[in-house]
C-alpha cells in the first residue's frame, strides 16, 4: 500500500521536474510543458482516487 502511493508521489515530482525542465529551456511553442501538466495533474487524480478508496474500502485508517 505505502510502495504504491509513494511510487505515485515520485512520479508526481518527477513530472513536475520534468514541466520546470521544459519552461526553462524555453522554447515556448513545444507541447512538451502541458503533456508534462496532463501527467502530472491525471497521476494527481489517481492517488487522491486510490487513496479515498483506500479508505472506504479499509485499507487504511486514520490514525
Amino acid at each position: 500500500m505505502k510502495a504504491i502511493v509513494l511510487v505515485l508521489l515520485a512520479a508526481i515530482v518527477i513530472s513536475l521536474a520534468a514541466g520546470l525542465f521544459f519552461l526553462v529551456k524555453g522554447d515556448k511553442n513545444s507541447p512538451r510543458m502541458l503533456y508534462a501538466l496532463k501527467i502530472r495533474v491525471a497521476l494527481s487524480i489517481v492517488l487522491v482516487v486510490f487513496l479515498v478508496l483506500s479508505f472506504s474500502f479499509g485499507w487504511i485508517s486514520p490514525t
